[in-house]
């Protein structure tokens, strides 16, 4: 059983930077892929990013390309979430998720482990 926990979030001012960690354990880390997802209140949970594991190809959502940057450290068994110029939209809960194999989804409901969340909130 694969566990996933979130860190990093915060309040920060509108045009800085956060990072995002998520720590996993109970797999082998190579063999999945990892995604972030954000959650505003009201609103359906949306893809951020996503990272294959093993070879570190990345893609994102249009509205943080070239904002965010996901990574990947495999020898903590952790995925980061870089994000610079940040944006009052960008507030919302963060959650990492992850499946097996190498697929880079960008639907929730692809993926099957959940981190606990961390919340970002950018104030203007």
């Amino acid at each position: 059983q694969v566990q996933l926990v979130e860190s990093g979030g915060g309040l920060v001012q509108a045009g800085g930077s956060l990072r995002l960690s998520c720590a996993a354990s109970g797999g082998t880390f190579r063999s999945y892929a990892m995604g972030w997802f954000r959650q505003a209140p009201g609103k359906e949970r949306e893809f951020v990013a996503s990272i294959n594991l093993s070879f570190g190809s990345t893609r994102y959502a249009d509205s943080v390309k070239g904002r965010f940057t996901i990574s990947r450290d495999t020898a903590k068994n952790t995925v980061f979430l870089q994000m610079n110029s940040l944006k009052p939209e960008d507030t919302a809960a963060y959650y990492c998720a992850a499946v097996y194999g190498s697929s880079t989804y960008v639907r929730p409901e692809n993926y099957d482990y959940w981190g606990q969340g961390t919340q970002v909130t950018v104030s203007s």
